[in-house]
């Protein structure tokens, strides 16, 4: 059996050697992680994406979409339907039922082929109208665009610009969309932020399970070093009386003293943010719902290449400018059976085109509250415990600044918050101002977001409110974890070079011992 000063020796073996490659790695990830907080991986943003298109006039647009469906190999089982603009020119965007994307010219019904080099470029430069790119080959996927979101588009085209902010742009192959835009300065930063701190370096595509493994061990062996610092660091400090020094550390000299000091007062802290990292790969798949998951078939109960309301893209496009609308894309979409259509324009902001109950064309801001709580119910083949519109963000449903990995989520207010009895007490969120469910999460996910996303990133919605006190509390303890994992990393140094220094004088030793015998022996 053993006693407890043998568990206390293993635990400051444990500290002191996986601490000496620990320490870098989290001096690494605390600094990564602050930059983080202000220059997030690369994304667009809708409203971005948006932003760059061209409004959709009613003067020389469109065919109805019926002709862009004689192209789909399978109209009934069209997922999605898209009135947008590639380079200037109204297209329309069909996601097929496998998820291959379709482009078809909305002024002329030709189908179009997939984008090459040239188009590319005209797609590049309609973005940033009035400056020049050239193209930089093509990716598969590359640092910046490990998203699996850009699955559907690639490969991807490169196109580096030359306008103020150096963006490279990456086009989709599929549609000829500017899909990224990554200007020159958050490349740089990323070098030092998300990149690093994903540990990128060691990531081959979007979906790599070998990476996904190296950050799980990574991260593991780092909580386990710095739990076993803290039971160490506890041990050694005089909570009652002092040592002879008259401190209540052991240690004097000016790196082991500051180590055991910040490790005592910001350990928690750093053991929190190493763990909650482990957590956001969800080790096991233990966040992973279990149950049964939101059926969006039944929600919808139609699908656009089938259900369209009784108005076509030039008469919509007509409605929505006459009522002052900078329309930039229509989507096709179905609510429990009833078909509609979402208009956004250049900000992001939405409204929605759909039947009334005397049959006419009514344009609105929200679809019916009523509307959408009847077609929630069929969400989940469960009761159906409470429905709530909500007014104000919650700790599950919130918005994130653009930085974070989640800023390019939609996140709107009102929202209507449905729960169900499933073994996974299942909770979604539904926009009435587009209809789509926005969020869904189970009692494994619940527990997952207060595990990785409130530990990691103090994001509940009140602290997101305060955003510079939030970023300063964060920034100022990062400075005293780096502190506490800088100190570490020069004992760790010293360390290998003590332990290597020792090993070499005993080699010399022996190799001088068995010299000397050999010549006793000749002699």
């Amino acid at each position: 059996m053993v006693s407890v000063a043998h568990a206390k020796r293993l635990v400051f073996l444990v500290h002191r050697w996986t601490g000496v490659a620990a320490c870098v790695l989290m001096a690494l990830w605390v600094v990564s992680g602050a930059v983080m907080l202000f220059v997030g991986y690369p994304k667009l943003l809708p409203a971005q994406r948006l932003g760059a298109l061209p409004p959709l006039a009613a003067a020389r647009c469109c065919l109805p979409v019926e002709a862009a469906l004689l192209h789909s190999r399978a109209p009934e089982a069209v997922q999605q339907i898209t009135l947008t603009s590639v380079a200037g020119h109204p297209r329309y965007r069909l996601k097929e039922g496998d998820g291959t994307l379709r482009m078809v010219d909305a002024v002329t019904g030709a189908v179009l082929p997939r984008a090459d080099e040239a188009a590319g470029l005209r797609s590049a430069h309609a973005f940033l109208p009035g400056s020049e790119g050239t193209v930089q080959g093509w990716t598969q996927d590359d640092r910046w665009t490990h998203s699996g979101q850009l699955d559907p588009h690639r490969p991807l085209i490169q196109v580096q610009m030359q306008d103020p902010a150096a963006n490279l742009l990456y086009i989709s192959s599929a549609t000829g969309e500017v899909v990224m835009a990554v200007p020159r300065m958050q490349r740089y930063w990323n070098y030092v932020g998300a990149w690093l701190h994903w540990v990128y370096a060691f990531r081959d595509g979007a979906r790599d399970p070998v990476w996904s493994w190296i950050v799980i061990g990574l991260s593991a062996v780092g909580t386990l070093s710095a739990l076993a610092g803290a039971l160490v660091g506890i041990w050694r400090w005089r909570f009652a009386g002092r040592y002879k020094s008259g401190s209540r550390t052991p240690y004097r000299e000016f790196q082991m003293r500051w180590h055991h000091i910040t490790g005592l007062v910001f350990g928690t802290v750093m053991i929190l943010w190493i763990f909650s990292g482990l957590m956001s790969m969800n080790p096991l798949g233990i966040f992973s719902p279990a149950g049964a998951r939101p059926d969006l078939r039944a929600y919808q109960q139609g699908s656009p290449g089938t259900t369209r309301p009784a108005l076509g893209a030039h008469d919509a496009l007509t409605m929505l400018q006459a009522a002052g609308f900078d329309t930039r894309e229509i989507d096709w979409k179905v609510l429990g059976g009833q078909p509609y259509l979402l208009a956004s324009d250049g900000t992001g902001a939405t409204r929605v085109l759909v039947s009334a109950s005397d049959g006419l064309i009514q344009l609105r801001e929200e679809l019916e509250p009523a509307a959408l709580e009847r077609a929630a119910r069929t969400l989940l083949p469960f009761d159906l415990r409470s429905a709530t519109w909500m007014q104000s963000f919650d700790a599950y449903y919130y918005r994130r600044d653009e930085a974070s990995m989640y800023g390019s989520a939609s996140r709107g207010l009102p929202v209507l918050r449905v729960q169900f009895g499933d073994p996974g007490a299942t909770m979604a969120y539904i926009s009435p101002a587009s209809g789509d469910v926005v969020l869904s999460v189970d009692r494994a996910q619940r527990t997952g977001r207060w595990l990785f996303n409130f530990l990691h990133s103090w994001d509940l919605s009140w602290m997101l409110r305060n955003a510079w006190p939030r970023q300063l509390v964060l920034v100022l303890l990062s400075m005293g974890a780096f502190a506490l994992a800088a100190t570490g990393v020069i004992l760790g140094y010293r360390r290998l070079v003590l332990s290597v220094g020792r090993r070499v004088r005993t080699r010399n030793q022996r190799s001088a011992t068995a010299e000397k015998g050999v010549a006793h022996s000749r002699g």
